[in-house]
């Protein structure tokens, strides 16, 4: 590859190789029906843990 730096080491590299995979990889939809849900999902598995509320 020609933008690998000189003096990087080979776990620096592996570092940067999957960064690049990571950010390659398609997102979740943000906002709109699908985050609403996902609140919703989260927020009503708590109610079986009373534990958890103030």
């Amino acid at each position: 590859m020609a933008d690998d730096p000189a003096d990087e080491t080979p776990i620096q590299r592996a570092l940067r190789l999957k960064k690049a995979a990571i950010a390659a990889k398609p997102k979740p939809p943000r906002g709109g029906r699908f985050q609403r849900e996902q609140a919703a999902a989260a927020h009503s598995s708590s109610k079986s843990k009373p534990w958890m509320s103030r």
